[in-house]
């Protein structure tokens, strides 16, 4: 952490890298490397890096794989470029002048010689980086960290993993080995006597100790324990032996399942739905009475999880490098790998099941088909030559006629899957990724045992009508179906697929086969959406959906198509008839025009699961269901109600309960007529309104009279286009929990409480006040000592008036890192006063921002004063001719917008005639938007 805060660990001098410095952590496989650097890389300290990279490397790397998993940590799409160059020109643009963190994952050392240049490659365009950019890198041999720093030429710098401390071996082991265990720790004294002899055969890894921790924790009875301990594995004093023995005990049904999990790619992220459906498609788990298939995979997978042999990473899950490389060598026999060489298929099995090929070389599709007894095929392939791929593809279809499952990903357009896919009549899993068709192939409606077609691209070639099969109802046996986002779902008669689990959207048309009534008999649904509701033209057509009789159904969305003129009565019969589950979780209904509830809308214990709701632009309603009393909603969102009056109404005489108990997100948008949160008459056990709700969104509701009083939890408020004239901060809690406020477009708020409270907003370190432009005080403030606990101390403020800054508490501030000033066309200068205001926070002011001043003509001249700021932004702020003398300290100067030329010609690095004047700014950026 230390170094990630100094700007530079050594003298810059000339050369190419001069901005960068470099660390790597080297250490066995399994010591912690990753985990180390994963907790690094999201502390707040990395908040000051512009720009944030993490690549997972692994052996047999790729340049341009490596840039374009730089590139695509920026904007979460794959970079569509295929030259070296053009990868390269992107990264350098994206990087320049930009202080960037970048850290490279588990590097492998092959031929130091080769690597060298290609790792020049790949850091060349880095060079272009901010000054105080950093890279960390992560490796087994200090080869590759003295390779790393002789190809950015700097000093090699190490910190070097060796393993735990036997105690903290011992304290790593127990908490997976005793994990869900509710005994007493004492109750288990004779297992840990043996604990303590095993983890002196794990070589001090942290990786054998969580995954020997999972083995030992199937089974809390001495003798399993002391059969681990014994066992020859152990003995061997070897990481890949410790990790074979966690996955050879594993029961059959759960090893099927973690060998063809060695298929993927080292540091592939395992998506666990889709994982389970690749299971179930390969016969590895069994209906069981009252369960479906895909939650017995998906307890699998939690067992896989908890003995360690997958880590939890944000959404998705992965296998460590070292688990993957032992498991592969293991399951050799049964999973095999082909990598763009034609003689390492000599080496594969032909009875072998799983095989992933990854290849640009179109003989070796001539290869795979030897491989005649596959049940999944994993195909990667890159070539030009479309002929090549279609030819090849042809001959695969007619050889492997065992597989079960096909996955496939080209780099290359492919307009068409050939229709020879027909004779894979046991396929019962069909992914592609990367391709863009304009139809899919008619005979894939014969491939009856199909469940799952996953087709998972942008599709930027716009679909042809009949994308589909029309008798793509065929395939009865389909449980999951994914179609580009932008392509509509007309499945005409899609009654027939009676085993689908998801649908995201069903479009109704005034046509057989596309009414409502097709969803009859599909009761596994699990999530449903409905559009174009107008077409339902009686109540009992909406009836014959049923969707009361489905009884996994946990997400809802129903939509009518236009907010034009209808036939109010009969929306809302329709939607009376379209009573949801018990079991609903997530309800969402849009364009609704009738002006009252459904009737089970208003009977809690019909929506006693519902965790989210969301009612969206139902410009008619007036009386919303009694939310209030639901048991379980955490979020809800109200958006362009214009003639809801309150949240929550009196029913059924009962005015007195816990209101919202569970409620935690609040997001109130377009509510014009909303007056109060509750009808006169309703009142709240003990006053308690909102109990646990965290964040409340207030925008455009003009005839809102008050905030309830403040919840005793909150910690995000946003009001924005509300009629108050004063913001009540009237709360129960004490203090107040509040971190960030916003008032936004508020004209008639003349006065914010907020020295009123102060001593109780020690909370607040997020403070935006806009466009409120008769605001005349922050609240009366009394005259104390000044510690810091009567001072506000905030990490932001954001306003569009200067003004406010001469107001108490602003005016005595104690602190603040950053400061925005924006959407102001009127300020002309700064106060003469704001110079002393400046000057007290000049200590902890790390970033100034300037935004979208029109008028603005000059920054203050007391800037070369704040001797803590690094950061300076300039965008949109037209009138500006000449930049003040600038503090010593400053490390960045940003200056975007289209009418800044002037400022460009005296400042810019092309011949600009007072560039002298911040030359001792490292970092530069002067541009157009």
């Amino acid at each position: 952490m230390e170094w990630l805060r100094n700007p530079s660990n050594e003298h810059r001098g000339t050369d190419l890298y001069r901005n960068i410095s470099l660390l790597s952590i080297v250490g066995h496989g399994g010591m912690g490397k990753t985990t180390l650097l994963q907790h690094a890389y999201k502390d707040d300290i990395t908040k000051d890096f512009d720009r944030k990279m993490w690549v997972c490397v692994s052996n047999n790397f790729d340049v341009k794989k490596v840039i374009a998993d730089m590139l695509e940590c920026f904007k979460n799409e794959r970079p569509r470029l295929e030259s070296l160059g053009a990868l390269q020109r992107r990264l350098e643009e994206e990087v320049k002048s930009k202080k960037f963190l970048l850290v490279l994952d588990d590097i492998w050392e092959e031929d130091e010689d080769k690597d060298k240049i290609k790792w020049e490659d790949v850091l060349a365009p880095l060079s272009s980086g901010g000054f105080g950019s950093k890279i960390m890198v992560t490796t087994r041999t200090d080869a590759v960290a003295l390779m790393f720093a002789k190809v950015i030429k700097k000093k090699k710098e190490i910190i070097k993993l060796e393993g735990l401390d036997e105690d903290e071996c011992l304290q790593l082991l127990n908490s997976h080995a005793f994990a869900g265990v509710e005994n007493h720790p004492d109750d288990h004294e004779n297992l840990r006597v043996i604990a303590r002899d095993i983890v002196k055969k794990l070589s001090r890894s942290p990786l054998a100790a969580k995954v020997i921790g999972g083995v030992l924790n199937d089974n809390l009875d001495e003798r399993h324990w002391r059969t681990v301990l014994e066992s020859n594995l152990l003995d061997q004093n070897s990481i890949h032996s410790i990790l074979r023995l966690s996955y050879i005990v594993l029961p059959n049904h759960l090893q099927n399942c973690f060998a063809f999990c060695c298929m993927f790619p080292e540091d592939h992220e395992f998506d666990k739905d889709d994982l389970v459906r690749m299971w179930i498609a390969l016969g590895f788990i069994h209906p069981s009475q009252g369960m479906t298939m895909e939650d017995i995979g998906g307890r699998y997978f939690d067992v896989l999880v908890k003995k360690a042999l997958f880590d939890k990473v944000e959404d998705d899950y992965k296998m460590h490098d070292l688990i993957h490389e032992s498991a592969s060598k293991f399951f050799a026999q049964e999973c095999g790998k082909l990598v763009d060489d034609e003689e390492s298929s000599l080496k594969i099995s032909e009875t072998i099941r799983h095989l992933s090929v990854r290849t640009t070389n179109p003989n070796i599709l001539r290869k795979i088909e030897k491989f005649k007894h596959l049940h999944s095929l994993f195909f990667f392939y890159k070539n030009s030559n479309e002929q090549d791929l279609c030819s090849g593809l042809i001959e695969i279809f007619k050889s492997l006629r065992s597989l079960r499952l096909l996955y496939m990903r080209a780099y290359d357009q492919l307009e068409m899957i050939p229709e020879e896919i027909r004779y894979l009549k046991h396929l019962r899993y069909f992914k592609t990724e990367g391709l863009e068709f304009t139809r899919l192939p008619r005979s894939l409606s014969n491939l009856y045992l199909l469940r799952y077609i996953i087709l998972d691209t942008w599709m930027l070639i716009v679909p042809e009508d009949d994308f589909l099969p029309s008798d793509i109802n065929n395939l009865s046996n389909l449980r999951y179906m994914k179609l580009p986002k932008n392509y509509n779902l007309w499945i005409l008669g899609i009654r027939k697929l009676k085993s689908l689990q998801k649908l995201d959207m069903f479009y109704l048309r005034n046509e057989k086969g596309y009414r409502i009534d097709e969803l009859k008999h599909l009761n596994d649904l699990c999530k449903l959406g409905i559009n174009c509701l107008e077409y339902v033209k009686d109540v009992e057509e909406a009836r014959n959906a049923q969707l009361c009789e489905k009884r996994r159904l946990t997400d809802l969305t129903l939509c009518w198509n236009t907010t034009y003129s209808r036939n109010t009565d009969l929306d809302e019969n329709v939607l009376d008839n379209l009573q949801p589950p018990k079991c609903l979780r997530n309800l969402s209904i849009e364009r609704y025009m009738g002006v009252r509830s459904a009737i089970w809308m208003n009977n809690v214990n019909l929506l006693s699961n519902l965790e989210k709701i969301d009612l969206s632009r139902c410009m008619e309603w007036e009386t919303l269901p009694p939310f209030g009393q639901l048991p379980f909603l955490k979020n809800l969102k109200l958006h362009d109600m214009p003639k809801v009056k309150w949240l929550e109404s009196k029913f059924n005489g009962n005015d007195k309960y816990r209101a919202f108990p569970l409620l935690e997100n609040l997001y109130i948008e377009g509510l014009e007529a909303l007056e109060d949160w509750f009808e006169a008459g309703v009142a709240a056990e003990d006053g308690c309104f909102f109990p646990c709700l965290i964040q409340l969104m207030l925008s455009n509701c003009p005839m809102l009279k008050e905030l309830p009083s403040l919840p005793p939890k909150l910690k995000n408020l946003r009001i924005c286009r509300i009629g108050w004239t004063t913001l009540n901060f009237c709360s129960n809690s004490n203090p107040i929990p509040l971190e960030t406020l916003k008032v936004i477009d508020c004209p008639n708020i003349t006065s914010l409480p907020l020295a009123d409270e102060i001593a109780r907003l020690a909370a607040l370190t997020v403070l935006t006040i806009r466009n409120c432009h008769n605001l005349i005080s922050l609240g009366r403030y009394r005259e104390v000592e000044t510690t810091n606990n009567c001072l506000l101390i905030l990490s932001i403020l954001r306003i569009s008036d200067p003004s406010v800054l001469l107001m108490e508490p602003l005016r005595s501030i104690a602190f603040l890192k950053e400061l925005s000033i924006s959407l102001n066309y009127k300020l002309v200068s700064f106060p003469n006063e704001a110079e002393e205001w400046f000057l007290n926070i000049r200590s902890s002011l790390c970033k100034l921002k300037f935004k979208w001043l029109k008028s603005l003509q000059a920054l203050p001249s007391f800037l070369e004063s704040l001797s803590s700021l690094q950061e300076l932004y300039i965008a949109d702020v037209w009138m500006l001719r000449e930049l003040p003398n600038l503090p010593p300290s400053l490390k960045r100067l940003i200056i975007i917008g289209d009418g800044h030329q002037r400022l460009k010609e005296r400042y810019g690095e092309d011949g600009g005639s007072d560039r002298h004047k911040i030359a001792h700014i490292p970092q530069i950026d002067i541009r157009p938007r």
